[in-house]
């Protein structure tokens, strides 16, 4: 049985129900962790049973993540990183990989869940005294309090890289995420990039994407909205887009890695966009 993310009375002390599936602890799943309970299990494998690659999805946007951090920090001196919707810890994480290849790298993630933020500083704790890294508890949507949250750690004047992965399908259209975008890239300096990861609604079979994403948003406390190309290219709009531009995960590589066979119900779209 896997590990879970709390305790029954951890759960109810952290303000949260064990028993409705978490997009984090289902994301941890799929990644092999064991930060998660019997309903984000029963509801991943249920999800599996349309989009079967999931996991395979999941190694992929992972691997774009420490690829993205590592090639900005070396090709294009981006020193800091401000990593929204970051989800529970793993392996390699943002400020472990960015601080490979720049040891003066400074971190920021920002999560919504009290779980993940509970988690995140407890793996902290132990560099809890060394400069340059934290961890905000803020809406996505909140963009103010993500900014002030980021401030004491993140000097806004210099280049910052927005790493929104696997986060903005989270948003409804209702909530306008273009103005969240927009609003970020506004804060930060010519130089700064967004990078975005954003779950695919018109790559594959027809209805693919849509039914596991149906079946996510049946129980799911997250719901998804699944976006085309032409509306993901949006949240780029007024930036310049780095190579290869804005592509399906699967293709972000000129060879294509192991774990890449995906079909359309768990492909994202990927870019890289900097702000001139």
């Amino acid at each position: 049985m896997a590990q879970q993310a709390a305790g029954e009375d951890g759960a109810v002390a952290l303000g949260f129900d064990p028993t409705v599936p978490n997009p984090a602890r289902m994301w941890n799943y799929w990644l092999g962790g064991k930060d998660n309970y019997a309903a984000d299990r029963e509801l991943a494998a249920r999800v599996q049973e349309i989009a079967p690659a999931a996991p395979a999805g999941a190694r992929l946007v992972r691997r774009f993540l420490g690829d993205v951090v590592t090639r900005l920090a070396v090709e294009h001196g981006i020193r800091q990183f401000l990593d929204i919707g970051s989800g529970l810890p793993t392996a390699d994480n943002t400020h472990e990989v960015a601080r490979r290849a720049a040891p003066d790298a400074r971190v920021v993630y920002v999560d919504h869940d009290p779980v993940v933020v509970t988690h995140a500083r407890a793996l902290l704790g132990a560099v809890a005294e060394e400069e340059g890294t934290g961890v905000v508890r803020a809406d996505l949507r909140d963009v103010d309090a993500v900014l002030a949250g980021a401030e004491p750690i993140l000097d806004l004047a210099r280049p910052v890289a927005v790493l929104l992965v696997m986060v903005l399908h989270f948003i409804p259209d209702a909530d306008d995420p273009w103005g969240i975008v927009r609003r970020l890239t506004a804060a930060v300096t010519p130089g700064s990039c967004l990078v975005i990861a954003h779950a695919a609604s018109d790559v594959g079979i027809a209805g693919a994407a849509q039914s596991a994403a149906g079946r996510y948003n049946e129980r799911s406390s997250g719901q998804v909205t699944l976006r085309t190309r032409d509306q993901v290219s949006r949240f780029f709009d007024g930036l310049e887009m780095l190579p290869p531009g804005l592509v399906p995960i699967s293709a972000w590589w000129p060879e294509r890695p192991p774990g890449a066979r995906l079909t359309g119900s768990q492909e994202a779209y990927c870019g890289i966009g900097r702000k001139p």
